[in-house]
């Protein structure tokens, strides 16, 4: 998943248009702490995965200059600033405007996060080697930005449930970590036989002041109909002692729900 342009422009916020959505019927993201860990989501057939080549290193080659030609990355997300530029070859016009998050950035930032424009990420796409039809576009951009708004939604009900006296989560920075298994992953594929995600990402919030990790673990689900399904998994990172009491009283009480929900039947 590629959550965020790395462009510094700000404005006013603008709400997110939800696509199109069959009922949900799994696990994922958004989650329901009260009745489930987690709700599936669809991506458009073909859909050619993260297109944030997590293992660049301090530069990257621009794709539309020569080999020599490069960008930096951006510390806050590890990726190159997208370019909205047309690329060579393409058979018709994207927009090239973007469309901001409900996301705010950390302190001593103004605004929120921005996400890629469809030009953007159809670059983006390229420059990792991988084809999409520019029709396609569109949607897949409004797919990802409804995604992870849900995700950041769901940060927001961790906060809200176990940390109310913090008014004012905003995230800092977020990282691509798709060649690393986070423990839960590594656990449930040798417990429950479960495929490996494939893709992870680790977003820290500002809780008033102190940083906090969250991970989210996107997994493949079987597919419904010619429509691929996924869901993703978000929780903090097991790095504190406040993280861990955080997920093991949120265990306990989604056991105890099950419990009571068991002995009601």
């Amino acid at each position: 998943m590629w959550p965020f342009s790395s462009s510094n422009n700000t404005g006013a916020e603008t709400g997110t248009q939800q696509p199109p959505y069959p009922p949900s019927n799994g696990s994922g993201c958004p989650v329901d702490h009260s009745a489930l860990s987690a709700s599936q989501r669809q991506l458009p057939p073909n859909h050619p995965g993260c297109p944030v080549d997590h293992k660049s290193l301090s530069r990257t080659t621009d794709p539309h200059g020569s080999d020599a030609t490069t960008s930096i990355l951006n510390p806050a997300n590890m990726m190159p600033a997208h370019s909205d530029v047309v690329a060579e070859g393409q058979r018709m016009p994207l927009d090239q405007s973007r469309e901001l998050s409900s996301i705010p950035k950390g302190k001593g930032e103004e605004g929120v996060w921005e996400y890629p424009s469809p030009q953007g990420f159809y670059n983006a796409l390229k420059r990792k080697g991988k084809e999409a039809p520019e029709e396609n576009i569109p949607m897949m951009v409004a797919i990802h930005n409804f995604l992870n708004e849900a995700c950041w939604d769901e940060i927001k009900k961790w906060e809200e449930k176990y940390h109310c006296d913090c008014k004012d989560i905003r995230l800092i920075k977020f990282r691509g970590r798709p060649d690393e298994l986070s423990p839960k992953a590594r656990l449930v594929g040798m417990v429950y036989g479960t495929p490996k995600p494939f893709d992870r990402h680790d977003w820290t919030v500002d809780r008033c002041g102190k940083p906090v990790r969250y991970v989210i673990d996107y997994y493949g689900a079987p597919d419904e109909g010619d429509m691929p399904v996924f869901h993703a998994d978000v929780r903090p990172a097991l790095d504190s002692p406040s993280a861990i009491f955080d997920r093991a009283r949120d265990a306990a009480s989604g056991l105890w729900d099950w419990v009571k929900g068991s002995s009601s039947q």
